[in-house]
């Protein structure tokens, strides 16, 4: 057990160190591995000893919920069997082991989901419900401003300093640096109104809140006390500014006005390369279900307008 923390361990930095995972990233690995370590150990098992039908034994384990305590939905067991294939790589580059026994393996097809997205009405009465002149209101407003009018995920929003909005002319809206997954950075624009409620932020209320800090933060977006705003608080700004709105709170994640950006670019008419370049996505693939779902509002709208579509 002893050797496998300690390659799981070295696996773990390199993924920090040479690739740039995230830390959010890293602590998902961390524990993927972690049942799996536990799960050969059960078997008496160490890394090198495991066999490709072992490896599919562990993946009937956590659909079944053997290896974990219930059933695993196949998206989580792709993620586990993701991190997996990844350590045994990292062994047999490191020669620990003669083969690599996963590389032959395939995850789990999931099924399609589509992501749910607010109409562009909804929307709009979110970010309306976010406002206030308060100063955390002031606050609110701009970050789902900022989110809805780039598409950035929540943590690439967080993550934002002040230096990243010296390209922001704000006159005329203009574009922001966002660095996303593996440390990548693009470039996004941001429309009037985003623009408009940041430098109302900019203006009236991060200084007050910098000045609560015992030390100074570059962050953009800022808590009341001066340190940088974290992904719990700002769940917590979206579920409140969604019950304002009188919209189904439970529905509302961060990824919300991510999904809301997408689907309403897209029946708007944007290419499906544009806005794949502009979500930060490597393949086009994971940006075309949105087209499904657009495709799918299509047909509703059909079915219930066409007089011959029953």
């Amino acid at each position: 057990m002893d050797q496998i923390e300690s390659l799981i361990a070295r696996y773990l930095r390199r993924l920090t160190v040479e690739l740039g995972r995230s830390r959010h990233t890293v602590a998902a690995y961390r524990r993927d591995l972690g049942v799996y370590a536990d799960w050969l150990a059960g078997r008496g098992l160490g890394l090198d000893a495991a066999t490709e039908a072992d490896v599919e034994a562990y993946v009937m384990a956590l659909r079944e919920g053997a290896a974990t305590g219930a059933p695993l939905a196949a998206t989580s067991v792709a993620r586990m069997l993701s991190a997996v294939r990844g350590l045994h790589r990292f062994a047999l580059e490191e020669g620990l082991v003669v083969e690599d026994v996963t590389a032959q393996l395939r995850p789990p097809k999931p099924a399609m989901r589509l992501p749910k997205a607010p109409s562009v009405e909804q929307t709009i009465a979110l970010l309306e419900a976010a406002g206030g002149e308060e100063p955390q209101r002031i606050r609110d407003r701009a970050l789902l401003e900022l989110l809805y009018a780039t598409g950035a995920r929540i943590s690439e929003a967080l993550a934002l300093d002040v230096d990243d909005l010296a390209p922001l002319r704000f006159e005329d809206a203009g574009v922001i640096r966002v660095t996303g997954k593996g440390a990548k950075q693009r470039i996004v624009p941001v429309g009037g109104y985003a623009s408009a409620a940041i430098e109302d932020y900019l203006v009236r209320v991060r200084p007050v809140f910098a000045a609560a800090a015992k030390q100074a933060s570059p962050a953009l977006f800022l808590g009341v006390r001066g340190g940088r705003l974290s992904r719990q608080h700002a769940w917590l700004i979206i579920r409140e500014a969604g019950e304002r709105a009188g919209l189904e709170a439970d529905a509302l994640s961060p990824h919300t006005l991510r999904h809301a950006f997408a689907t309403h670019l897209l029946q708007g008419g944007a290419d499906v390369r544009v806005v794949q370049e502009l979500l930060g996505h490597a393949s086009v693939a994971t940006t075309q279900i949105y087209t499904r779902v657009t495709v799918d509002l299509l047909t509703e709208a059909y079915r219930e307008a066409h007089p011959r579509a029953r």
